[in-house]
């Protein structure tokens, strides 16, 4: 059973783009797995909520929703999430990310979105 490991902007991404990050994933993995957020990440999200503008603030409340409402499960993290996501990439969970940086540093294979409306497994 795989890990996979949503960051947030991969979650930011289901408002922006309007994707459904869930059907794409049951589209591309022919393998079992299991769905995976940072604690961080969800902090994150809700500093989001609380300092930026609209557009962002209602993503990242319907991201936050979307976690719950899925029963996504939580890693506990106390250091900086890429630094964690990182780590757990070497391991062989695979990260679901938009963040460019954060790609530059991740083992493959990794997941990302692609032409705003696919998701990929970068080999």
């Amino acid at each position: 059973m795989k890990k996979i490991i949503l960051d947030t902007n991969a979650l930011m991404a289901i408002a922006e783009f309007k994707i459904d990050i869930f059907s794409e994933l049951e589209r591309i993995c022919d393998f079992t797995y299991d769905l995976y957020i940072l604690e961080g990440t969800i902090k994150e999200l809700k500093k989001i909520m609380e300092e930026q503008r609209q557009k962002f603030k209602r993503a990242a409340k319907l991201a936050l929703a979307i976690v719950k409402a899925k029963g996504i499960k939580k890693i506990a993290s106390s250091n900086y999430v890429d630094d964690v996501l990182v780590e757990l990439s070497k391991k062989g969970d695979l990260i679901l990310t938009q963040d460019i940086e954060l790609k530059k540093r991740l083992t493959k294979p990794y997941l990302t979105i692609r032409q705003k409306k696919r998701v990929v497994l970068m080999k």
